[in-house]
Order: C-alpha cells, then structure tokens, then sequence
C-alpha cells in the first residue's frame, strides 16, 4: 500500500483476493495491503465504543453526513489494494449502489482505531495512510490506543499525506476540510487500557 515500504511481488491479483474474502468465514476479515493479505483482529469491546463514541459525535456535528462501519474500501495506487476501515464518513446515500469494495471518491475521511496486535503499527501507521492518501481520501483520522493519541492526516498528494497532526487523548482536535467539525476527545481518556 506504501511507497515507504519494501516493495514485492503480489501474492495474488486482486480478483484472486477478492474471491478468497467471498469464501471467508464471517468471524474473519481479511485485506489486501501492498500486495499481500493481511487478517484485520476482531474489535474488543473499548474498541466498538470508541466507535460509538465517534458516530455520535458526527451524527451531532454534521447530520448531513454518515459515518458507516467496517467498509471496504478499493485504496492504493490504481486502486490495487483492499482495505477495511474501521470506518469511513460519507454523505448521505453516498454508499447506496456500492458493492463490498467501493471506490472512494465519496469518501470525506477513513477512521482507523488501533488494535492490540502485532501489524497494528505496519497497517495503521504505516500502510493505510499512504493508501488512503493514494486513494485520495481528504481526511484519514487514527486514533490511537498505543500512545493515547488521535492522529489526522490531510492534504492528499502523490500517494502521501502532505499534513500530519497528532495531539494526546483530551485535546479539542480539527478536523480539516471537508470533514468541518472539531472534536473534544476528552471522553477517550475512559478507553484507555
């Protein structure tokens, strides 16, 4: 999905990817990050509700827009990759019509909310936001469970994310256009482990 990663050869095609996630049991949720698949972990419980926080505080802030979980999403550079955001903010009805793997041009901001795995600090640090950035998504917001951090990255150019911010848990946090809203995560200090 990155530039700033080592580049290999594809373990499939995408077609071929695209047809093994069809077969998948429903417990598994499977990606195709720089050319190879990855097992997104289940959410834990402080995970859903960060994510329940979120959509209440979108639901507040922009009533025009939905913020719909676990989408799949076609990201990279001529959209060879497949990622599954732990959510993405769209207009209303900007998902209607779309199949399992959507192309993103309605897609305002991708979240992403750390998991306690070994690939998280690869995907969510590294791999997704290069994708995202190279899918052109204006905003990717990370939060951050490792460190206690919300992160937002910006400014879309050339498969990179020309702006990035990170402030702790509890700080008001801008979301920059075309999101429009700021965010007080005071309440995330609650989930952290």
């Amino acid at each position: 999905m990155t530039p700033r990663t080592e580049q290999h050869r594809p373990q499939m095609s995408v077609e071929e990817f695209e047809e093994l996630e069809r077969h998948a049991p429903e417990t598994v949720r499977l990606e195709f990050i720089g050319g190879r698949v990855q097992v997104k972990p289940m959410p834990d419980g402080n995970h859903s509700e960060i994510y329940m926080w979120l959509l209440e505080r979108c639901m507040q802030a922009r009533p025009d827009l939905r913020l719909h979980p676990e989408r799949g999403l076609k990201t990279e550079t001529y959209r060879k990759g497949r990622a599954r955001a732990d959510a993405v903010l769209v207009p209303k009805g900007g998902l209607k019509g779309r199949g399992e793997w959507s192309d993103t041009e309605d897609v305002l901001m991708a979240v992403e909310i750390t998991s306690y795995d070994s690939d998280t600090n690869q995907r969510d640090r590294v791999e997704k936001p290069d994708g995202y950035a190279a899918a052109r998504i204006p905003v990717y917001l990370l939060i951050d469970r490792d460190d206690c951090s919300v992160v937002v990255f910006n400014q879309p150019e050339d498969g990179r994310y020309r702006h990035e911010e990170k402030l702790p848990f509890g700080a008001a946090v801008k979301l920059p256009d075309p999101v429009s809203f700021v965010l007080d995560t005071e309440a995330l200090k609650e989930f952290a482990d």
